[in-house]
Order: structure tokens, then sequence, then C-alpha cells
């Protein structure tokens, strides 16, 4: 189990990155999206057209992308009141069983619902004021975070295997 463990690591660690450096460069297009607005508006007296528009997708795409990452740290919301009082199989199943929920919640609300909010946007032909593209482009943030949520919902469960058969303490491990 040790290889299964090592090939998910290796995997996580070009996601990570791949993901991570996407989101950095979202959020410095954000910070000189905003930077040019104050700029515009206050100093040559001529607000830009596009700059509150972009902010408002940026911060979508940012945020989904970003609780996606986090998914992937472990990073993200959680109670862990009952996981701390569990030990051995019963503290592994329930690392699976929160494993199968983050997957299945991205399953059914952000790829399937995403793919359905996408699919209603561009067959409306929806498009926004200042930029003119297809609301769908920008909704295509939902199902992309729901796929990359449900990948790293995978890795999160083939590791929680890997450490609760090899009987560290019977304990999944800690990201």
């Amino acid at each position: 189990m040790h290889e299964a463990h090592a090939a998910t690591q290796g995997v996580r660690s070009v996601a990570d990155r791949l993901l991570g450096w996407g989101l950095v460069a979202l959020m410095g297009i954000a910070v000189l999206n905003v930077l040019w607005q104050v700029f515009s508006r206050y100093l040559l007296n001529s607000p830009s057209s596009y700059t509150e528009e972009l902010a408002r997708y940026l911060l979508t795409w940012i945020a989904l992308l970003g609780a996606a990452y986090a998914v992937g740290g472990r990073a993200h919301l959680a109670i862990d009141l009952l996981p701390a009082k569990l030990t051995g199989v019963r503290r592994c199943g329930l690392a699976l069983f929160i494993n199968l929920c983050i997957f299945l919640f991205a399953l059914l609300a952000l790829v399937i619902g995403g793919v359905l909010l996408v699919d209603g946007t561009l067959e409306s032909d929806q498009t926004s004021p200042a930029f003119g593209v297809r609301i769908g482009l920008v909704y295509a943030s939902l199902p992309m975070a729901g796929v990359i949520m449900m990948f790293y919902a995978v890795l999160n469960a083939i590791d929680d295997v890997g450490a609760c058969r090899k009987g560290v303490s019977g304990q999944p491990a800690e990201s």
C-alpha cells in the first residue's frame, strides 16, 4: 500500500502546484483589476466600465477553486469532535464516510448542478453587460471546482485506506 500512497502524493503534488499557481494568478489579476479601478475612478475621474464586473467574476472563480484546494489540503470546514473521540476501525470508517460525503456533494451539487446551470445559461444566451462574454463560461467554475473536489476526495480516501491498513494506531493520516 506504500506504493499507492507514494503515487497519490506525486499526483497530489502536481495538482496542488497547478491549482495553487492558478489561484495565485487569479488573485494577481484581481488585485491589478481593483487597483486599476481605484486609479481610474479617483485619479483619472473616469471609472473603467469593466472592472467591477471582472472583480465579481474573479471572486467567484477564486472562492470555488480555493474551496477545492482546501479539500485537497484537508483544510476545509470540518467539525472534528467525533473523529477525535474515535479510534481504530471506527475512525477509519468515519474518514471514508467523510470523503464519500465530500465526493457526493461535489458530484451532485457542483458538477451535475453546475453543468445544468451552465447549459441553461448558454442556451438562454445570457451575456455579461460589460464584457459581453457568455455567463455560462463564468458559471463553468462550479463543475470545474466540483471535479477537483471529487479528485481530492478520492486521493484523500486512498491515503486514509493506506494509513488504516498500515495500522498507524488505526488512524487515518492527517494531511
